[in-house]
């Protein structure tokens, strides 16, 4: 398997150079400028190159798993599988917005238009049973990825025009679109071994690990119950600088519980190392338990600069009654904010005011200026009322009936076609009652304590949705089909969005099953600012076009938002600890459990 080439694709009209980022010839490389650190740097600067190894880190979880395998659409994994079990060509430093250093790859190589990347494996590199990692192991790793994993990878492996091996130890990817973010994206992309799937299906044994990388490999499970990851005391990359401080621990154990409660149970009990709280309220009043008064447990809030991102319910505009805007706005007037943040958090939690708050990257308030009008202007004539001239979420009094609130709702369902009949039941205009369903995955206590006042607030319109509860496997069945009318979604942003926002946005993926974009957003403005995310050739041109996203989705009322997690809450035994300097990511991918340490190791 020497090389690949793929029929090319229509190419997007985007620009072709980005400013100080052009041609990239070393040990990393950055979307905008250079990369932060130097060649000759020694360790990531959030992480503790004097670290001793040993002891272990057991964190618990909420529902179960029955795979293992993490790049394929079907089974339920564990959502941090995927990142302590493999390793790509390069490695993310979560100090910077996007930059990439060498990992399995000891050099990166770009055109000037970024055209092609290639990478140059380094000779050590090997697989966790200790055979070497080879250029076709790469190239068999993006098309497999490409062609039968989890959809997630198809995206790029769509805007490779061709992958070749130019020589023993160096591969080259053509792309058949002008986007500099591909070459990124790329160095990512999670090493498999070749052999180990040899005239197999790449989809069948979910229960067989696939073999990588890293330091970590399965040792031992039981199906919804445990996982227990160890420490390689053979891991090729001991040496390498990007991973100095990292990789601590010699075992990295994931408990399952059936749901959050449980959780907090055993971790007060000793059975977990540490325990992230993300309700204000039990923060403020249940951690005061003897192991935290005896200063076994250190309670700590990890602030951060990543957007909020989007969390709350999202509604299926692929049905109706969700497909109306003043439906989904009306939705969103009923939801008792406030109300239900005091009841749940003691009112101590901001909401989610855009995608993109908490961050540079987020819409500013009233009409849009400058850039972010030039953006949106042409297409002023098909986006929803708010994205141009200004669009806030509303806010209400604090009281349990929220009556501006019902009041506005009631206003726009009328607009819509539903009005109370005589038995106060919300009808449309065939005497069809308003209708719709709420999907809640099991063991989501707080979800379902917000859905519960949520009900009660509908209610009031004359609506009395269904709320189903179901296992996670029948959760992730029926959000793969987009077989919902609403449900409870978090979409997780950065601080470099690119790509990803056409999987999470994007028109084309509205219909790919198991896809990210459940709302199921068909919107040509969405699809033109994310093009202009891509394009952007100075930082101010990226933020406008960030914001002008942001105005964009906001405006579609596609998500009825909760609150925002502007810093983390974490409680953890003294047996670990971390090192004192946080990246701008805060408690992310990349920090936890990968750059803290056992004390016991001491």
């Amino acid at each position: 398997m020497g090389m690949i080439t793929r029929a090319r694709k229509p190419v997007l009209a985007l620009a072709l150079t980005l400013p100080g980022a052009a041609f990239a010839d070393g040990h990393g490389i950055a979307m905008y400028g250079e990369p932060a650190l130097p060649p000759d740097f020694a360790h990531l600067p959030y992480a503790n190159p004097d670290a001793p190894k040993g002891g272990r880190i057991v964190t618990g979880e909420a529902g179960g798993f029955d795979s293992l395998n993490p790049f394929i659409l079907g089974g339920n994994v564990p959502w941090n599988l995927r990142y302590l079990t493999s390793e790509g060509l390069m490695g993310r430093s979560w100090d910077e917005p996007f930059t990439l250093y060498g990992l399995l790859a000891e050099r990166v190589e770009t055109a000037p238009d970024r055209s092609w990347v290639e990478f140059t494996l380094r000779p050590e590199a090997a697989f966790s049973d200790g055979t070497p990692v080879t250029v076709e192991d790469v190239i068999w790793s993006y098309e497999t990825l490409g062609t039968e994993g989890h959809p997630r990878y198809r995206g790029l492996w769509e805007s490779i025009e061709n992958i070749e091996a130019t020589d023993d130890r160096t591969v080259r990817i053509t792309f058949s679109e002008e986007n500099p973010e591909l070459a990124l994206i790329s160095g990512l992309r999670p090493i498999l071994q070749r052999a180990q799937w040899e005239g197999r299906d790449f989809g069948e044994s979910p229960l067989e690990p696939p073999i990588a990388t890293a330091p970590y490999v399965v040792d031992d499970f039981e199906p919804g119950r445990f996982i227990s990851l160890r420490r390689n005391p053979d891991y090729w990359g001991a040496d390498v600088p990007f991973m100095q401080g990292q990789a601590n621990f010699d075992e990295v154990r994931l408990e399952f519980f059936g749901d959050g409660a449980v959780v907090f149970e055993a971790f007060k009990a000793g059975e977990l190392t540490t325990h992230r709280e993300f309700n204000a309220a039990v923060w403020n009043s249940q951690y005061d338990f003897p192991a935290v008064e005896r200063g076994e447990v250190i309670l700590e809030e990890v602030p951060h600069r990543r957007p909020s991102g989007m969390t709350g319910f999202v509604m299926n505009t692929r049905k109706p009654p969700f497909d109306d805007w003043r439906v989904r706005e009306a939705m969103i007037q009923a939801f008792n904010f406030e109300f239900i943040n005091e009841a749940i958090n003691s009112g101590d939690i901001p909401r989610i005011t855009s995608y993109f708050s908490n961050s540079d990257l987020g819409m500013r308030e009233g009409p849009a200026e400058d850039m972010v009008a030039d953006l949106l202007g042409p297409f002023a004539d098909e986006l929803l009322p708010g994205a141009i001239d200004g669009y806030a979420l509303p806010v209400g009094d604090g009281s349990e009936r929220n009556r501006a609130g019902v009041r506005a709702a009631l206003g726009l369902l009328e607009e819509a076609g539903w009005v109370p009949g005589d038995d106060g039941v919300l009808r449309n205009e065939a005497g069809e009652p308003f209708r719709f369903e709420i999907l809640l995955q099991q063991g989501a206590t707080e979800t379902q304590q917000i859905t519960d006042i949520y009900v009660q607030a509908l209610a009031r319109l004359g609506i009395t949705p269904t709320v189903t509860t179901v296992d996670q496997a029948q959760y992730n069945q029926r959000t793969g089909s987009y077989d919902f009318d609403m449900t409870y979604y978090r979409v997780g942003l950065s601080l470099s969005p690119g790509n990803e926002q056409y999987r999470y946005w994007g028109s084309e993926d509205a219909a790919l099953e198991g896809g990210r974009n459940w709302a199921g957003i068909e919107d040509p403005a969405v699809d033109a600012m994310i093009d202009a995310i891509l394009s952007s050739q100075s930082r101010e041109e990226f933020l406008a076009a960030t914001r002008a996203l942001d105005r964009a989705l906001m405006a579609g009322r596609y998500f009825v938002p909760v609150w925002q997690w502007n810093i983390s809450r974490l409680a953890y035994y003294d047996t670990v600890a971390h090192p004192d300097y946080v990246p701008i990511y805060g408690d992310w991918i990349g920090w936890q459990p990968d750059v803290w340490w056992s004390t016991e190791a001491q």
